[in-house]
């Protein structure tokens, strides 16, 4: 009985998730060629049915039958096999209701993590999330996105472009296995909440990872690695977690599963509230000259998303430098649309590939400590020039939190 009861709440959640839609989309008067980039559509889910296959088919853990193990390949991460486990653990991490002991350290856990979210909401993903509603509603329900130097930052992605079915997320930090919670102490426990607690707090307060606190806060728990993150991250924006998957890239660009060997990066599946299923993929890749290339494995892997639009936030000015030239050029030449801050592509250089801007904020400079070889006094110019359309935003964003000195850029090729 309970089985049926479940199922009928499920189809009807989907049910009412397409009608939802459906209004949403008809009370948005999204203009005409809102989705002329999207033609990739066919592409990706031809992509996703050659993904599922991997396997026998059985790497859509949540639809496995009976108690056997979804797929055996979560053992090289030490996630549990069964997709309700593995949510309960993601659920623990946030500092949700779980399964797990309501010690007095959990309990301090769900408090801070609770203010986090609270804070997070309220100046960060309520803002933006309203901003894009606004001003990038031709790209927001792209089908697909792909955030480079991003970290394991799920929460601003989500916020973006909460419609994509496929995020595709890289930066450095390893993707490392879970200890098995069942040989850790209570003690053990509690303190990897704790340093997960800590890691999360900066990106969710300020905006942005500061890498060598994440690595420390986490380096120093059994949690490690941007899973625990990602994780916490899906959960407290409303998403079940339902498998984790080691993947890597074969020299053609083509996605495999791999086990504990060869491992370079995490492909997450999770669905919404409303049952709309994603693949999250996190790979640990140099973007610098010297790691990719347009003909490579990972920025051929990339393309077969299709046109897709790009988000690039708090990228440490890397793009400004000859070093990291390879992939600024990919995404000035292959993105369907760019949403950034100033640290990524230089300013100057949308003009010399025919892009068309429009600019947010009031940008006066970033700040000191990155040098003056990230200033951007053309950028300067810009804002008050009258040369391209510029409209105030209400919050911060990446490193510059002043929203009266803030920048947020949307770009728009030509061709």
């Amino acid at each position: 009985m309970m089985a049926l009861l479940h199922r009928d709440v499920s189809t009807l959640l989907r049910v009412a998730g397409g009608l939802l839609a459906t209004l949403l989309l008809g009370s948005c008067a999204l203009p005409d060629d809102a989705f002329r980039n999207y033609s990739a559509a066919s592409r990706i889910s031809q992509w996703n049915n050659v993904l599922d296959a991997l396997g026998g088919g059985s790497v859509k853990r949540a639809e496995s039958a009976g108690n056997r193990p979804l797929f055996n390949g979560a053992v090289s991460m030490n996630v549990p096999t069964h997709a309700g486990s593995i949510n309960d653990i993601a659920r623990l991490f946030a500092g949700m209701d779980s399964s797990y002991s309501q010690t007095p350290a959990v309990a301090a856990h769900k408090v801070r993590m609770d203010n986090l979210w609270a804070r997070h909401q309220n100046v960060h993903r309520g803002p933006l999330q309203a901003w894009a509603s606004e001003e990038i509603r031709d790209i927001r329900y792209a089908n697909a996105l792909f955030y480079p130097f991003s970290g394991p930052d799920f929460l601003f992605a989500s916020a973006l472009f909460p419609s994509a079915e496929t995020y595709v997320l890289a930066g450095l930090e390893p993707a490392e296995p879970l200890p098995r919670l069942s040989s850790l102490s209570q003690s053990e426990i509690d303190h990897g909440l704790t340093g997960l607690h800590n890691a999360v707090s900066t990106i969710m307060q300020s905006g942005y990872f500061i890498t060598t606190e994440m690595r420390s806060n986490l380096q120093a728990t059994r949690f490690r690695g941007v899973l625990p993150l990602m994780m916490a991250f899906m959960a407290r924006t409303g998403h079940t977690v339902d498998s984790v998957d080691t993947v890597r890239l074969d020299g053609a660009g083509n996605v495999t599963l791999a086990g504990s060997s060869g491992n370079t990066g995490l492909m997450i599946r999770c669905h919404t509230p409303f049952g709309a299923s994603k693949r999250v993929f996190y790979f640990r890749q140099d973007l610098s000259n010297s790691g990719v290339s347009e003909g490579g494995s990972f920025l051929t892997f990339v393309s077969r998303l299709g046109r897709v639009p790009a988000f690039l936030k708090s990228a440490s000015y890397l793009m400004h430098e000859d070093g990291f030239s390879h992939i600024r050029n990919y995404l000035l030449r292959h993105s369907s649309a760019i949403v950034q801050d100033p640290s990524g592509i230089p300013f100057r250089d949308f003009g010399r590939h025919g892009w068309n801007l429009w600019l947010y904020g009031n940008y006066q400079g970033t700040l000191a400590i990155f040098g003056s070889g990230c200033q951007q006094p053309d950028l300067v110019h810009a804002y008050s020039s009258g040369q391209y359309p510029v409209k105030p935003l209400s919050f911060g964003i990446g490193y510059l939190m002043n929203p009266q000195a803030t920048c947020l850029m949307v770009g728009r090729p030509t061709r």
